[in-house]
């Protein structure tokens, strides 16, 4: 297997084109079989393979920096640069991230787990060379689903201003998450489909091959290939930024990006190489539905069949809930970033397509987008994945809070997501919601409050945000209507009161449970809100509790904890009242299981208990 003998990226430099070819279906059998056990980022990583195996023949890596934008494209760099018997654990506890990451490589320049950012960090790293006299080269491969983005833009107008040296490798596949959007794919895709360019294009080659040697030919034909680019080719947009275009060529043809790429790398400031790959490459099941296959689950790799069938979850549910509203309420519109069917508004999107907006990878124009609507007597629901909704932070607070928007924000994979790990765990966002004017801060308890809460949210004349984690959406039961502000009260005790935020309540449930067999009788209290709070009943518990413990699946640091906290001292109450916050410490959250991390950061029911009881002990030895 020639796989086995690949430990550095100096080995495939060693081999030779058929050699290069059996590799290739290596390193695609190696990470069916390995996602197939582990789940992962499939589709992507198999559309390139060529164009990794490629690029580690023409650069010598580490010294060159290869940049992965989206960076669940690199699981053959990972294989390549002397990570293949770590594979097997991919996405595990302490084993690799399921994107680039310097802690694990040497190879690896950046963690992107984001977007639309290497062509920025290409053009620092480009620079950075210059100043320090270095010959480095620096490689940044980026999606046509990335060039939505607008920092994308703002990078290739700076650095073809600049006239950075660095290569930025366009790889067409027509796909992000979901099949790609916007004017810019439309147009490329078009461009290289059409016959007449192609024909054209193929005539300008043997034109320029034919009378290479003599300069005054090759003057007039330079003079024709500008000519015909400037009417043709989507090399046209690259070049009036200041980039020399070369492409679009087949990214799965190593015998002709080999020495292409030799031909280009040399060639002194900013260039773009446009391939065209095809996501899912090499495994049936993935070409036919690489949507599907973007980020799975384990599944069989004979069949493609995932191996546990997934239950509704609350994203499924919240879509459903709210295309059934719009069917009454013709204020409702629904806007996502390039994840119809990962929030699930692909229901929404058949139901209402003139009323559904996907803005590709581009959340600060979402909320931009969604202000606009609101501001015309709409009811916009963006629904975003945590960690991506903090993109457009700024957004949030000026186009909307400033302006008092009715705004909904449906934030979905909020608290931790699992194996997918630090660049997508959705800890942050109460911490910086709650610190907003205007903002109403909502997380629901199961999928009949979350249902509840979208209703309620669709009545507000304000903005505000619904936060709910991934996976299957139960029923816990005890309903009841959502009032602005008000919290729960589910079970009413004795000295130690447990506030739940969201659906960390089926473990504050089960805590209760256990203190229960110590003669611990709790009160339990759904929360509901983290802005704004239950300010009245949180200042009447002093009179028969002594611990109030909080809990959240969000970062401890400005978290919800931290608002109850404000609160006591603000009415000069913390002397009386001991708060035990519990949630995530003031660290990136590695990747694992979503139990495995509830247990290590002790917020299961029976570590909840633990840690109540151990603060009860502390607080009578004082």
């Amino acid at each position: 297997m020639i796989l086995e003998r690949i430990n550095s990226p100096q080995d495939i430099k060693r081999l030779n084109p058929e050699e290069l070819k059996i590799l290739s279906l290596e390193l695609r059998d190696y990470m069916v079989k390995v996602v197939a056990k582990n789940g992962g980022h499939l589709a992507s990583s198999l559309g390139a393979v060529e164009l990794t195996v490629a690029l580690h023949i023409c650069l010598e890596s580490p010294k060159d920096k290869i940049i992965f934008d989206v960076g669940h494209q690199c699981y053959a760099h990972k294989l390549l640069t002397g990570r293949r018997t770590q594979f097997e654990h991919l996405r595990q506890y302490k084993g690799l991230s399921g994107f680039p990451n310097p802690a694990e490589s040497e190879h690896d320049a950046f963690i992107s787990g984001h977007a639309s950012c290497s062509i920025s960090w290409a053009q620092g790293l480009a620079e950075a060379n210059k100043l320090n006299n270095s010959d480095g080269k620096v490689v940044a491969i980026i999606g046509d689903g990335s060039l939505s983005g607008g920092m994308a833009f703002e990078a290739l107008n700076s650095s073809g201003h600049s006239g950075s040296d660095m290569l930025v490798i366009y790889n067409h596949n027509e796909m992000s998450i979901s099949s790609s959007v916007g004017a810019l794919s439309k147009y490329f895709n078009k461009i290289i489909s059409a016959p007449a360019y192609n024909r054209a294009r193929i005539e300008l080659e043997r034109f320029l091959e034919k009378h290479s040697l003599a300069k005054k030919v090759a003057r007039h034909a330079k003079r024709f290939e500008e000519a015909l680019k400037g009417l043709m080719v989507p090399g046209l947009f690259f070049e009036e930024l200041g980039f020399r275009y070369f492409g679009p060529y087949d990214g799965h043809n190593l015998e002709t990006l080999v020495p292409t790429l030799k031909n280009i790398l040399p060639l002194k400031g900013p260039k773009v190489l446009h391939i065209v790959t095809q996501k899912g490459k090499g495994y049936k099941f993935a070409e036919e539905d690489p949507e599907r296959f973007h980020g799975a689950s384990p599944f069989d790799v004979a069949t493609g069949i995932a191996l546990k069938a997934a239950a509704p979850s609350f994203g499924d549910c919240m879509a459903r809930n709210l295309t059934e509203l719009a069917k009454n309420d013709k204020r409702i519109v629904a806007i996502t970033a390039a994840m119809p069917s990962g929030t699930g508004l692909d229901i929404f999107a058949k139901e209402h397509p003139g009323r559904f907006y996907d803005v590709g990878i581009a959340e600060e124009h979402a909320v931009g987008l969604a202000a606009g609507l609101a501001r015309n007597g709409l009811r916009p629901v963006i629904a975003l994945y945590s960690t991506f909704l903090q993109r457009s932070f700024d957004q949030i607070i000026h186009d909307v809070a400033l302006q008092n928007l009715p705004v909904i924000f449906a934030i979905d994979r909020a608290g931790v997501v699992g194996e997918d790990g630090p660049t997508h765990h959705g800890v942050f966002d109460i911490s910086y919601l709650r610190m907003i004017p205007n903002m109403v801060v909502m997380a629901p308890k199961d999928k009949a409050e979350l249902e509840e809460m979208l209703r309620f949210a669709l009545t507000l004349d304000k903005p505000s945000a619904i936060r709910y984690p991934r996976g299957s959406a139960g029923e816990l039961g005890n309903a009841a209507p959502v009032v602005l502000g008000k919290a729960q009260m589910i079970k009413k005790g004795k000295g130690v009161c447990l506030l739940s935020m969201g659906t960390m309540f089926g473990y504050v449930f089960s805590a209760a449970e256990e203190l229960a067999k110590d003669g611990i009788d709790a009160t339990i209290i759904n929360a509901r809100f983290a802005k704004p709070l239950d300010e009245e009943l949180l200042l009447s518990l002093e009179q028969e509790h002594d611990l109030l413990v909080t809990v959240e699946d969000n970062a401890l640091a400005g978290g919800f904890g931290s608002a109850v906290l404000e609160c006591l001292a603000q009415n000069d109450m913390l002397h009386r009242l001991t708060v035990l916050p519990l949630g995530f410490k003031d660290e990136f959250i590695p990747s694992a299981s979503r139990e495995e991390l509830f247990a290590m950061y002790g917020l299961h029911g029976l570590t909840i208990a633990r840690r109540v009881k151990a603060a009860l002990q502390n607080k009578h030895k004082v």
